[in-house]
């Protein structure tokens, strides 16, 4: 039966060992910061190999063609929120819903926004490299890590915690999104992160006054 053909945005192997993961580290780092000096169109693997410090047969080693460097940078990038995600819904496990949605959209927020340039390139090139479905991916994987969180607040919560972690999920990556498109996300990153916290609070608050009607 013959073997199912590779996605030509897929990495060529997985590194291994030390020294392999730091030279795909750093040709991941130099997509960076060629994509940010010249654009996605002026992007090319041997201006990234030059970057990174590497020849380009050992960038090809690991990555076919320009797209793949590109889908790999955007999926470091969100594994990178993933985990931070996933990091904060552990440590807040037990906690009131007020105290979950609070750390975790703080969290949340400021992995985003911790480098805006970055970011907002990565997602320019989201629809070129299949940006949607890794998208996708990446918010089923937090989906399960906030819902998990939620069903173990010392708070009862009527709405399904899985259903309540989409609802949040959705508000939090629509003023995430607001933040990257502002032309001053700066001064806007304290309002809206105030905001975003009194309507997910209250949200949760509404969703755990159900029980008692």
């Amino acid at each position: 039966m013959p073997q199912s053909l590779k996605s030509p945005l897929s990495p060529r192997k997985a590194p291994v060992q030390a020294r392999s993961i730091a030279s795909v580290d750093a040709i991941l780092e130099a997509t960076i910061q060629v994509l940010l000096s010249v654009g996605k169109e002026r992007l090319t693997t041997t201006k990234v190999a030059q970057r990174a410090g590497v020849s380009v047969g050992t960038l090809y080693q690991y990555f076919p063609n320009k797209s793949a460097l590109l889908q790999a940078a955007l999926k470091r990038h969100l594994d990178e929120v993933h985990n931070i995600i996933v990091r904060t819904c552990r440590e807040q496990e037990g906690q009131t819903l007020a105290q979950m949605a609070t750390v975790l959209i703080t969290a949340f927020l400021r992995a985003k926004m911790k480098d805006v340039k970055t970011s907002v390139a990565l997602y320019s090139v989201s629809s070129d490299v299949d940006g949607a479905k890794i998208v996708q991916q990446s918010g089923n994987r937090s989906n399960k890590a906030i819902a998990g969180m939620l069903a173990s607040s010392s708070d009862p919560l009527a709405t399904d915690p899985q259903l309540a972690a989409s609802m949040l999920q959705g508000a939090m990556v629509g003023v995430s999104r607001r933040l990257l498109e502002s032309p001053s996300p700066d001064k806007q990153f304290e309002p809206l992160l105030k905001e975003l916290i009194f309507l997910a609070c209250a949200y949760l608050k509404a969703c755990s006054a159900r029980l008692s009607v």
